[in-house]
């Protein structure tokens, strides 16, 4: 059995990050030598372990195959300017963790120059694509966002009373707008008509749009002051202040990623989530660490997740959307028959 106990890993004052081991137990009995060795390295995008999101989502596919395999962890953050992504991939890689995964498209511009130091060490990477950086010893964990997003924006059009949505990205960065296209397209698919609002926390490069809460809240509040009566966010940790928003105005939210109507713990915020966009980071992670340790990785390739693979999707707890549930499903076969081309840009 894995401990639960987090330990502060050595090296990282000097990497002013933050870290924690998870050191695995005696497992009673001879297992195979890939799962008595398995030790796995998490590096966290902005805000690290606790934004009820994308890293939380990223934490869950660990612990689900340490819990199958059995193994150690251990999980960085960045620090407040992001500027030791390297620094925390090295780290892992040199204190033999093997898989390392790093969480978010921002570390794209230094792993692979990383892994390329690290040859013999696996490396996946959430949100980015090996056949843009050129590693042997890496895998993209690649998503569909836009399909997702479209069955939001579809729920979205047909629960709305005021004929009035809106979408908050946390970094105008093209991943983001991946979702802005995919929500405005379901949208206008069901209301051509519809009114949407966009808005967007922080410019690209500047990833603390993903950490604001604060931010988060004024951009919905400005919307739902304006009469948007649902705002989809894709803000990361900032997405807890649309939903305090939500909450304030007697309107509605789409959360992302998780299931955010279980992530938040105030059941004022969790009655105005009518649904979330599902990115399971979760299972790809799990399954990238079970084929690492059943040994049938294959790195330098990209694995996409998608609606017909189930790695996209609508969380329907809450029963929010159980009334509209069978044209949602009606829209997702479209978009996995080819029907729909959901766009990837606005």
């Amino acid at each position: 059995m894995t401990k639960t106990a987090a330990l502060l890993l050595a090296g990282s004052l000097a990497l002013a990050a933050c870290a924690s081991d998870e050191e695995g137990g005696d497992t009673g009995s001879e297992g195979t030598a890939a799962a008595e060795e398995l030790k796995v390295g998490l590096a966290y995008d902005t805000g690290g372990r606790g934004d009820r999101s994308f890293n939380d989502s990223a934490f869950a596919g660990v612990e689900a195959a340490l819990e199958t395999n059995e193994g150690d962890f251990s999980e960085l953050s960045p620090n407040a300017d992001a500027s030791n992504r390297a620094d925390l991939l090295t780290q892992l890689a040199d204190e033999g963790f093997n898989p390392v995964i790093a969480v978010g498209f921002a570390y794209g511009d230094v792993i692979g120059d990383v892994a390329e130091q690290y040859p013999d060490t696996n490396f996946a990477i959430v949100d980015s694509s090996v056949a843009e950086i050129g590693a042997d010893n890496l895998t993209g964990l690649l998503f569909a966002e836009e399909e997702g997003s479209f069955l939001a924006g579809v729920a979205a059009a047909l629960k709305t009373t005021s004929n009035h949505i809106g979408f908050v990205g946390g970094v105008e960065t093209p991943l983001i707008e991946k979702f802005e296209a995919g929500y405005f397209a379901g949208a206008q698919a069901v209301k051509p008509d519809i009114q949407i609002d966009s808005s967007y926390l922080t410019p690209a490069g500047d990833f603390s749009g993903f950490n604001d809460p604060a931010k988060g809240q004024i951009a919905a509040q400005g919307m739902f002051d304006g009469g948007a009566d649902i705002v989809y966010h894709a803000a990361g940790g900032s997405g807890l202040g649309v939903f305090q928003a939500a909450a304030a105005s007697n309107k509605r939210a789409i959360g992302v990623d998780s299931d955010q109507y279980q992530t938040v713990d105030d059941p004022a915020l969790q009655a105005v989530i009518m649904t979330s966009m599902l990115k399971r980071v979760d299972n790809a992670v799990e399954n990238f660490i079970t084929q690492f340790v059943d040994g049938s990785l294959e790195g330098g390739t990209d694995v996409i997740n998608d609606l017909e693979s189930d790695g996209v999707g609508l969380a329907e707890t809450g029963g929010f959307i159980e009334d509209i549930q069978g044209q949602i499903d009606d829209y997702r076969q479209q978009i996995i028959d080819g029907e729909i081309e959901v766009p990837t840009t606005p």
